[in-house]
């Protein structure tokens, strides 16, 4: 297994580092301290250097201004985000992107592309369904009349929703005559006819919203109709979310191993400490699984190379890690820290919200399990 990057790759972390080396995570009001949202939008102005920085528009092929890179690329710069707590749609701006590359028309990639790789167009993802529990593509109905598209259903928990120019929506087909049952894509605007958002307030403190398509139509060229689109973005969102999770894992062990290091008790600094260090260990150990799954699950979503089971059996293994490791890993850094993780003034608990906010995107790891066990009992090992 060779996890070697490339030097186009290496040279998108140079950039990310450059362009989030300056970012402070505690920019926005602590979520612990306040009632409402952190901020009523993204970071604008690292939006804006993240276009000066090509970061945007990296998946995006040339004749759309972009690199031409992958999910890897990507994920290497979700990493270097996360560290920061970077208060940017990065992921779902460019897998939206990415996704209207492969399998939008030509009309819409035309109008659209080269401006979000510009940052001029802001998109997310509705992934998380009705109730956030439920498959997405079921919690809305996208029926066909005439040029267009109707669409009905809700959909929770939008990041950035209140922000972005446009949302990608999963919607299942009906009815049968129409080939209900399949899944197609519909880019639907922030201010439309017959689109409603409601204001949520995730646990880091950022802005979601409850999309409610309320026989909203959307034209035909807005829509995505190809087979496995949904699927390919879903498991390209996960991916990235896994990312986040390793960068904000790696960044809080680092926080962890400098304040232990420090910290003295009995006249030696407590990182020396058989059970501080076993803890730790155990923390860098996780990191390390969630790394190597993360890069598989990249690399297959890349490549589309073949395997024992479906690319999504290695997002799921990434899942499991990335779900579990890094709520591993606040928690210790939390215990190990003692009162101070919780200080306010210190921004552990600010990695900490946002760590709880990403094992709840990612899900339970017994649900990732389940589905593991699916995909082995329909594809046996030989």
């Amino acid at each position: 297994m060779d996890f070697t990057f490339t030097e186009e790759q290496q040279a998108a972390v140079e950039a990310a580092k450059a362009v989030f080396g300056g970012v402070a995570p505690d920019a926005v009001p602590s979520p612990a301290v306040t009632a409402g949202a952190v901020a009523d939008d993204f970071d604008r102005a690292l939006w804006a250097r993240l276009a000066d920085a090509d970061l945007l528009s990296l998946l995006l092929a040339a004749e759309y201004g972009g690199a031409g890179l992958d999910a890897i690329a990507l994920c290497l710069v979700l990493r270097e985000a996360a560290k920061v707590l970077a208060r940017v749609p990065l992921l779902e701006s460019s897998a939206a992107a990415v996704a209207v590359q492969a399998y939008g028309g030509e009309e819409l990639k035309a109008e659209l592309l080269a401006r979000a790789g510009r940052g001029e167009v802001v998109l997310t993802v509705a992934a998380n369904g009705r109730t956030g529990h439920d498959p997405a593509e079921l919690a809305v109905t996208a029926r066909r009349d005439g040029d267009a598209w109707v669409l009905d259903g809700v959909q929770t928990a939008v990041p950035w929703a209140e922000n972005a120019d446009f949302t990608v929506v999963p919607a299942t087909v009906v009815p049968a005559h129409t080939g209900g049952g399949r899944t197609v894509l519909a880019l639907v605007p922030r201010v439309h006819e017959g689109v409603v958002l409601g204001e949520q307030i995730s646990t880091s403190g950022e802005r979601l919203g409850e999309l409610r398509l309320e026989s909203a139509r959307i034209t035909a060229r807005d829509v995505m109709e190809a087979d496995g689109a949904w699927e390919w973005l879903r498991e390209l969102l996960a991916t990235g979310t896994c990312a986040l999770a390793l960068g904000l894992g790696e960044r809080v062990l680092a926080m962890t191993s400098a304040y232990t290091g420090k910290r003295e008790q009995f006249g030696f600094p407590v990182a020396t400490f058989q059970a501080v260090a076993v803890q730790a260990a155990d923390r860098y150990i996780d990191l390390r699984a969630m790394e190597a799954t993360l890069w598989q699950a990249a690399w297959r979503i890349s490549t589309g190379a073949g395997g024992a089971l479906p690319a999504s059996g290695d997002v799921a293994v990434a899942k499991i890690w990335a779900s579990e490791g890094v709520r591993r890993v606040v928690q210790t850094a939390q215990h190990l820290h003692g009162g101070f993780g919780a200080d306010v003034d210190y921004p552990l608990h600010r990695y900490h919200a946002w760590a709880k906010q990403l094992e709840l995107s990612l899900g339970p790891a017994a649900a990732h399990e389940e589905a593991l066990g699916d995909l082995l009992a329909a594809h046996p090992l030989g």
